[in-house]
């Protein structure tokens, strides 16, 4: 009898300790946290509709932005054009492969005035108070590309005079100091751009292409986002063309001799550029190079993407805008939004070393039959429009996709800052703000 009681107050004490317990979000006032309910059989289901991320954008002067394109205020009033009115254009050619920082801010800008919100995955806010995250507005690439060259009589560049103002603006800003940073959203595409400021911004979420030229204690996937290259190519509206239609087995048009982990380039022209429809060759963008790559791209049933200078390159999203079977040749690349897409389902991978083998990749290219590459082709054509840069922008393509992949950082992000919190009434009132060293030796 004592034994049976015993146990019977036991199995009470368990079951009390099982009982689920509901925390009531409605308390969390300034949270985009999921909204919780249980149903009849005390099972938890997640609400579905959808959350904004709600953006504070810095008014940075003009300079850091559409200055840099040419745009001048008429009247020194306002650092933004009036884009209802006037919008500013990009550089076209290879700048626009990294013109993700226009895309961002012109989505933001047109928050503001839009009339409905459906297929909008971020609005620009005016209190950073309210703010999930914090935008930085500096077309860090096309400053880069235009503007790192130094001029007669100058001693720094424009763009190294804009990275230490722009380094020496956050750090005064009390957003900045609240966060260290943390929440902040900084556009590096270029691979070579803000090489002074990222060593002074790295607590910052940074919008790259690749983390080739980053040590991973400056920049990795667990807290920054990887964005994908508008295309330069164009897009094959209306694809009608099939496998027997696509003459060209095997596509590749770029440059050949690269450095670093590029030279399996010159390794696979050699082995591929006597092989039967396949098409190897140099090529630019000069002389309609871009006419000329669309052309082949949209003739072609594979299209090789293969490390360069840097793990990633608009080739793929070239291929995918030409429906074009990427096989990709990069050991080091990230891809934007695989933690939502499968890449598998449309791209071939091969290994770097597998594909310099004798005839491994030539084999694995013509063993691919029909109905495969059909389905690769059909799937490359339901998620092409994740990759388009639009103004305006529209549901789910690469803006608001952006926009979507720095929403599923803001809960990592803001346990991060709350876990530096714990200890800053025993911190130094000077030790607070900016932190930047060189080498970070913990950052996540």
């Amino acid at each position: 009898m004592t034994s049976a009681l015993l146990i019977l107050s036991w199995f009470l004490v368990l079951r009390s300790m099982g009982r689920p317990h509901y925390l009531d979000f409605s308390i969390l006032q300034n949270s985009n946290l999921p909204i919780m309910a249980a149903n009849e059989k005390n099972s938890i289901k997640c609400d579905q509709n959808k959350q904004i991320l709600k953006v504070f954008m810095y008014d940075l002067p003009s300079e850091f932005h559409f200055h840099l394109l040419g745009w001048r205020s008429r009247d020194n009033s306002s650092v933004w054009p009036d884009i209802r009115a006037e919008l500013p254009r990009y550089p076209g050619g290879l700048n626009l492969q990294h013109s993700i920082e226009y895309w961002l801010t012109l989505d933001l800008l047109n928050s503001e005035f839009a009339e409905n919100f459906i297929g909008r995955s971020a609005i620009r806010v005016r209190k950073s108070s309210e703010a999930d995250v914090v935008f930085v507005p500096f077309f860090s690439s096309i400053s880069k590309n235009r503007y790192s060259k130094l001029n007669p009589n100058e001693k720094k560049s424009v763009n190294d005079l804009l990275e230490e103002k722009l380094v020496s603006y956050l750090i005064s800003r009390d957003e900045w100091k609240r966060s260290g940073g943390k929440d902040h959203i900084i556009l590096a595409h270029h691979p070579n751009s803000l090489l002074y400021a990222r060593m002074k911004l790295w607590p910052s979420m940074f919008i790259l292409s690749d983390f080739g030229r980053y040590p991973p204690n400056i920049a990795n996937v667990e807290k920054d986002v990887i964005a994908p290259y508008r295309h330069v190519v164009r897009s094959y509206v209306d694809d009608k063309s099939d496998f027997d239609s696509r003459p060209i087995l095997l596509y590749f048009q770029g440059a050949i001799y690269r450095k670093d982990g590029g030279v399996i380039r010159q390794e696979l022209y050699y082995m591929l550029k006597n092989e039967t429809n396949v098409h190897f060759s140099f090529g630019s963008v000069q002389s309609g190079g871009i006419s000329k790559a669309s052309q082949g791209m949209h003739s072609s049933k594979f299209c090789l993407n293969i490390a360069g200078d840097t793990p990633s390159s608009n080739r793929l999203y070239d291929a995918i805008a030409s429906h074009c079977v990427p096989v990709i040749i990069s050991d080091e690349i990230e891809l934007p939004f695989e933690d939502v897409i499968d890449y598998s389902e449309f791209c071939i991978f091969v290994r770097a070393s597998d594909a310099v083998k004798e005839k491994f990749l030539i084999n694995l290219i013509k063993n691919i039959g029909k109905e495969e590459w059909t389905r690769m082709w059909r799937r490359l054509k339901e998620v092409e429009h994740f990759y388009e840069f639009q103004y305006p922008s529209q549901e789910n393509d690469a803006v608001q996709m952006i926009w979507q992949a720095i929403s599923r950082k803001v809960f990592a992000t803001k346990r991060k800052i709350h876990k530096d919190r714990r200890f800053s009434r025993t911190i130094v009132s000077r030790e607070r703000g900016l932190r930047s060293v060189s080498m970070p030796r913990n950052f996540w």
